[in-house]
């Protein structure tokens, strides 16, 4: 029996997983046309998956891992990680890319949720955490509260876990920006996601520039210069070479330490079409301009998302 099989009906329906027939890619991911060479890889095998899956299962927990549906799911439970989705499953946005659930009014926040979260932590043994959020454009302070006593909850019951934090804009809310900073996670993150010329097309209400704003006003507002400043972004979305480099310096203008570059990949067929899928030398050379230009840390690959190898990547972050 496979690891999938293994896993409770109510979670395995939800798995966006690359199975090895390129026909079944075709079907179940892009539509038209066959996955490349470089983006056919077998799933791992091993008992931690269906640990991670129990711990979250009883936690009543939510991931992005699965309300995003990541390609990269089934690698990281089955090395007990998981990345936290908080606040609800519902996202006031509805961005072109993303396939988490869609509400103008989410359920309302859940008080125990940071207690649960941390005693998942506990269970999983994660030496870091990475907690992200679903936009709440519904809450006067976009849910920054929330997400703070998500983070002491945590290092309450695991003193030893650095943080990071993936956050919504917060709606262009200075206060809320502070707030989180003040909280000093490890690392602030907050994806641009695409190109300037894209943005209107693939985010729904956030923009490239308050964006940028936001990256520049972490990176200006940091008690602690250990803190990393985090952003990343999707391609195969029609952008041109030209356009990543020129994001990639506006990144790293606005403060960025670390960038993350990866495929996008269709979640289901009302999402914005694959345009083309960028070959894992053009991800090379991205991160060599990366590098170029002066950025700390950059991670650019078809599999990459803001979340994978995070530990890894705060670990060689900290050495430069």
């Amino acid at each position: 029996m496979d690891n999938q099989n293994q896993l409770p009906s109510s979670r395995k329906t939800r798995l966006n997983i690359l199975p090895d027939n390129p026909q079944e890619q075709q079907n179940e991911v892009v539509g038209p046309g066959r996955f490349p060479s470089w983006l056919h890889r077998r799933l791992p095998k091993g008992n931690e998956l269906i640990k991670t899956n129990q711990i979250l299962s009883g936690q009543r927990l939510h991931t992005v891992c699965e309300e995003a549906k990541c390609p990269n799911l089934l690698e990281c439970w089955s090395k007990k990680t998981a990345t936290f989705l908080v606040m609800g499953k519902e996202c006031t946005r509805n961005c072109g890319f993303c396939s988490i659930d869609f509400s103008k009014k989410p359920k309302d926040l859940e008080k125990d949720e940071p207690q649960r979260v941390a005693q998942s932590v506990k269970e999983l043994g994660l030496r870091h955490v990475v907690i992200t959020m679903v936009a709440r454009d519904d809450l006067l302070d976009g849910g920054s509260a929330h997400l703070v006593e998500v983070m002491n909850e945590i290092r309450k019951l695991n003193p030893e876990s650095t943080i990071e934090v993936l956050t919504s804009d917060f709606n262009g809310n200075q206060q809320a920006w502070q707030t989180v900073i003040q909280a000093q996670p490890n690392i602030f993150n907050h994806n641009i996601e695409t190109v300037r010329e894209l943005t209107p097309r693939v985010r729904h209400h956030a923009t490239y520039e308050r964006t940028l704003e936001f990256l520049n006003y972490i990176t200006n507002h940091r008690n602690d210069q250990k803190l990393k400043v985090k952003s990343g972004l999707m391609v195969g979305l029609g952008e041109t070479e030209e356009q990543v480099l020129m994001t990639l310096k506006d990144l790293k203008e606005a403060g960025c330490d670390i960038v993350t570059i990866g495929q996008y990949l269709q979640p289901h067929r009302q999402k914005l079409l694959v345009k083309q899928f960028v070959t894992p030398e053009q991800f090379k050379k991205y991160e060599e301009y990366g590098y170029e230009i002066g950025l700390s840390f950059i991670y650019s690959g078809p599999f990459i998302r803001s979340s994978y190898n995070a530990h890894e990547v705060f670990e060689k972050a900290l050495k430069v």
